[in-house]
């Protein structure tokens, strides 16, 4: 349900002071692992944002409990599924992270890597397994249903072209580049669609083409990891827009995962309202230069990063940037 600050029967589950604790979070990490931009090692870099990602957390007054993390708790040190982190002294919440979105961008020091977290309230967020999710996405303004999933590329781009009343050689499409979406692009490029193919960083690209008057970019679709997926529904509970989302449950073994993880409907086109429900907050920091953010800054005397920080209650973006003295 969307929460409004108008709705006499529902109160805000998160207070909005948490919001500058988020923040706190995803500086941390953005700060550690900008010292290994550009240096060629994905796995230092990341190793860096999860210890500096964890170690703040555990200051924000919160009972919260990772849902989507660095993964099994025998696979990681640290943010693994499950863990309860925070200071314990604060409402029990959902905690999604991501220490550390386009590893490889950082270590090549391209645009558009970002340290990213979401919270909602405890049960808001879909504790998607590890595996690829169909994507679509678009902004607000439009009805309901104006893309699918189930629809084809050209139609969904026919469909989002009439609704703005503007030929489909105006429609431009953010992809990521893969080989496995070498068949989608050929359809939009016969369709006469722009295409926008990013390398990495598919939670930057769904916002990207939810934020059309800023980025030119009218529409998200492919597949990516489900759980940028959830982080990336939770930026659009605050920003608005459409998404729907569908797990690629293609073998046994992924299913039997994801009914672990308590997917009951492996076929199952999620909203983002489904997909994260609930009060909810977004925080992400740039770590490089990028499209939404800019990265981390060093200056004679201070660090200077830049964040935005949402929330679904009162639907406020808020753009940060900080000097941090040294």
């Amino acid at each position: 349900m969307k929460l409004s600050k108008s709705d006499p029967d529902r109160q805000a589950a998160i207070d909005r002071s948490l919001t500058l604790e988020l923040v706190r979070v995803t500086e941390a990490a953005a700060l550690a692992a900008a010292q290994w931009r550009g240096k060629g090692n994905e796995k230092a870099a990341d190793a860096a944002a999860v210890e500096a990602m964890r170690g703040e957390m555990g200051n924000v007054h919160i009972h919260g409990r990772i849902v989507i993390g660095e993964g099994e708790r025998d696979e990681a040190p640290m943010l693994w599924i499950g863990e309860e982190v925070g200071a314990g002294d604060g409402p029990e919440v959902d905690i999604a992270v991501d220490p550390l979105e386009g590893t490889t961008l950082c270590a090549k020091n391209q645009p558009d890597s970002i340290c990213v977290l979401a919270m909602a309230e405890r049960g808001g967020l879909l504790n998607a397994p590890d595996v690829y999710m169909h994507k679509i996405a678009v902004g607000a303004g439009y009805a309901d249903g104006i893309v699918d999933l189930d629809q084809s590329a050209k139609d969904n781009v026919t469909a989002l072209a009439k609704a703005k009343g503007v030929p489909v050689s105006e429609i431009t499409a953010c992809v990521l580049d893969r080989p496995r979406h070498a068949g989608l692009i050929d359809d939009l490029r016969s369709a006469g669609v722009a295409i926008k193919l990013i390398s990495d960083g598919d939670i930057a690209g769904i916002i990207h083409a939810v934020n059309t008057e800023d980025t030119g970019i009218d529409i998200y679709l492919g597949s990516g990891g489900a759980p940028e997926g959830v982080l990336a529904a939770a930026a659009l509970r605050c920003i608005g827009g459409q998404m729907q989302g569908r797990l690629i449950l293609d073998t046994e073994d992924k299913r039997a995962r994801a009914l672990k993880m308590g997917v009951t409907q492996p076929n199952k086109k999620y909203r983002a309202d489904e997909l994260a429900s609930g009060d909810v907050l977004f925080a992400a920091t740039g770590v490089t230069d990028g499209s939404l953010l800019t990265g981390v800054r060093y200056r004679q005397s201070s660090v200077r990063t830049n964040t935005v920080v949402m929330r679904s209650w009162s639907q406020t973006v808020r753009w940060i940037t900080a000097e941090h003295h040294r």
